[in-house]
C-alpha cells in the first residue's frame, strides 16, 4: 500500500506551488530525513537517545503534516529503546512511501 496523506500532499503543494521538480525534491528530502531519523533510532542504546531520535522524527513528521509518521513517532516515544515493532513499522512506512 502506498503512503498517501491529504495533509502531507497539501503541505507539499503549499511549499512547492506548481513546480513539480521542487515537489519531487521535497519528497526526496523528506524521505531521506526519515531514513536518517530511523538510523538514529536503531543506534539508540539508552532511553535518552531513543527519546531524542523519536522526538526528531515526530518533529519532521509534523513539519510535513505526515500524520501516519507522526503516529509512528509517538509510538516510538512510548516504547523501549530498540523496540523491534516500532522499527519495523517505520521501515514499512519508508518502503511504502514511494509506491
Amino acid at each position: 500500500m502506498a503512503y498517501h496523506s491529504a495533509s502531507f500532499d497539501s503541505a507539499l503543494a503549499k511549499a512547492a506551488g506548481e513546480d513539480a521538480r521542487i515537489a519531487a525534491e521535497l519528497r526526496s528530502a523528506f524521505l531521506g530525513s526519515v531514513e536518517q531519523r530511523l538510523d538514529l533510532l536503531k543506534r539508540a542504546r539508552c532511553d535518552a537517545n531513543w527519546y531524542q531520535a523519536a522526538e526528531r522524527l515526530r518533529g519532521l513528521a509534523a513539519s510535513f503534516a505526515a500524520d501516519e509518521l507522526m503516529t509512528l513517532a509517538e509510538s516510538a516515544l512510548d516504547a523501549a529503546p530498540g523496540e523491534p515493532t516500532v522499527v519495523r513499522s517505520i521501515e514499512a512506512f519508508i518502503d511504502n512511501f514511494g509506491e
